[in-house]
């Protein structure tokens, strides 16, 4: 979130100007400040226009569809990504999540689950960012003072990828690895467990800040797009039970 402002800033992307309206007018009820658009393109100019702090994309767009208007934002942009689908689209659901957006809701949308999940991703993307400035200013301490960061602030190394759990920066090859902020923050949970199988359920609760008993294709999705770009031999497969880190 930048800027003076201080209402919480939100782009509704809907085609259905029933349910565009319906989100926008709840939200604002809420307290968010809601700018909202009908197709791909004008979500596309509306978000490069306002930089809202959080973007609400509806999966079925006329011209540029919501899958490719999430992947179009990830070319410039982290910011935190929620795609809206019809209940029985589970294929659209994972190609927006592989797409780049940190989480879904279905329609008929449930209002209370939409405001839950906008809550945590905003979290995550605050937490984030809170760590970044502070890093920032240990290592500007540290320049002035002629002393290097501590042993606490070295960063994880697992063979050729090296994960700083409070610069939030990952390199792989010593090349910089950009991660959205879901997939930095599953990576940061199995740099901390290293070794160690972490379940589904318990990602979906610590990853994704979730208080009850969601979707693990979320959890599945994320992991495959982390492959991707750390490498698919770093993350194991323990069927059955869940995912690890592999150490060496």
């Amino acid at each position: 979130m930048s800027g003076s402002r201080t209402a919480v800033s939100v782009l509704v992307v809907e085609d259905d100007a029933v349910i565009r309206r319906s989100v926008q007018l709840a939200l604002e009820r809420y307290g968010y400040e809601v700018t909202a658009a009908e197709d791909g393109l004008g979500g596309l100019d509306a978000y490069r226009a306002g930089q809202q702090d959080l973007l609400i994309l509806d999966v079925m767009l006329p011209g540029l569809d919501g899958i490719g208007l999430c992947r179009r934002i990830r070319e410039e942009s982290l910011v935190p990504v929620l795609m809206m689908s019809a209940r029985d689209d589970a294929l659209d659901v994972v190609a927006g999540l592989e797409a780049g957006a940190d989480d879904y809701v279905v329609k008929p949308v449930d209002i209370g689950v939409m405001v839950a999940r906008i809550r945590s991703l905003l979290r995550r993307a605050t937490v984030r960012a809170d760590a970044a400035t502070d890093e920032a200013d240990r290592t500007g301490a540290g320049i002035a003072n002629g002393t290097a960061n501590g042993t606490a602030a070295r960063p994880l190394v697992f063979g050729d990828l090296s994960v700083d759990p409070l610069g939030l920066t990952v390199h792989r090859a010593g090349t910089p690895v950009p991660l959205a902020p879901t997939e930095l923050k599953l990576l940061l949970m199995f740099a901390e467990h290293p070794g160690i199988v972490l379940d589904r359920r318990r990602l979906l609760r610590e990853v994704w800040d979730y208080g009850w008993e969601g979707d693990t294709r979320v959890v599945d999705v994320a992991v495959v797009r982390l492959r991707k770009k750390i490498g698919a031999e770093r993350i194991e497969t323990v069927r059955g039970f869940g995912y690890k880190l592999v150490k060496a």
